[in-house]
């Protein structure tokens, strides 16, 4: 299960950071691994998660100082003794080739003052296109122990930016999200509400493409009553 931090604009972070629990603590999770970036990277949020028997997957940023220090620093200068777990996935999109790799620990295991903490990630992303050449490094935490590898973790980690970008695409471009003038009191959360209802009526109504969709029913206006459930007659 996947949390991001779109829907509300960096000055009302305060409110996701309030949402995001009552959210969860909605969901059946026992089982279930949630991913969510640094935003969500809170002790509250990590310890609810695992006494409703789920396991965490979650993005660590400079928000959380001691624990972004003490992550980059096994990584960066590690024991002479230490051994990471690694795996590697190389992928070609055109004229962009890419390389994702992830590195894991349990070193830091009973030493990091954080619920349930079992491994730790190095994850890197080595993108190049037209001899350009970008690369981004981010730390990972999770409650999942040693027999979970690093594959698996990977996979999820890609999977949680997949949802990230498709999302964030659809929000700046097609909804002009980041260019809205609405700033106002509760406005912009109300706005984001809207969005996420447009989104999901379009998407349980089988449309991949969301900007197609809007003109679709924008020529056709009986067309959007109709996904809202009613008849023109």
């Amino acid at each position: 299960w996947c949390w991001r931090n779109r829907g509300v604009r960096r000055d009302q972070h305060e409110v996701e950071l309030t949402v995001a629990p009552e959210v969860v603590a909605g969901l059946a999770l026992e089982g279930k691994l949630v991913t969510a970036d640094a935003l969500h990277c809170q002790r509250a949020f990590c310890q609810q998660i695992r006494a409703a028997g789920g396991h965490y997957l979650i993005i660590v940023k400079e928000n959380q100082p001691t624990l972004y220090r003490d992550i980059g620093l096994l990584f960066n200068e590690p024991p002479e003794d230490e051994v990471f777990a690694t795996a590697e996935v190389r992928d070609r999109h055109g004229d962009r080739r890419e390389v994702r790799r992830i590195w894991t620990s349990t070193a830091l295991r009973g030493y990091l003052d954080w619920p349930g903490v079992e491994q730790v990630c190095k994850i890197e992303r080595l993108s190049v296109r037209k001899d350009k050449e970008t690369r981004q490094v981010r730390y990972a935490i999770t409650d999942l122990g040693s027999d979970v590898g690093p594959e698996y973790l990977q996979r999820h980690v890609r999977g949680h930016w997949g949802i990230e970008n498709r999302l964030h695409y659809v929000r700046d471009v097609t909804f002009g999200e980041d260019a809205s003038q609405v700033r106002k009191d509760s406005a912009p959360e109300v706005m984001a509400a809207l969005r996420n209802v447009v989104l999901a009526i379009l998407r349980r109504a089988g449309w991949a493409n969301v900007a197609a969709a809007l003109r679709h029913n924008g020529w056709k206006q009986h067309t959007a009553l109709q996904l809202l459930g009613i008849s023109t007659g």
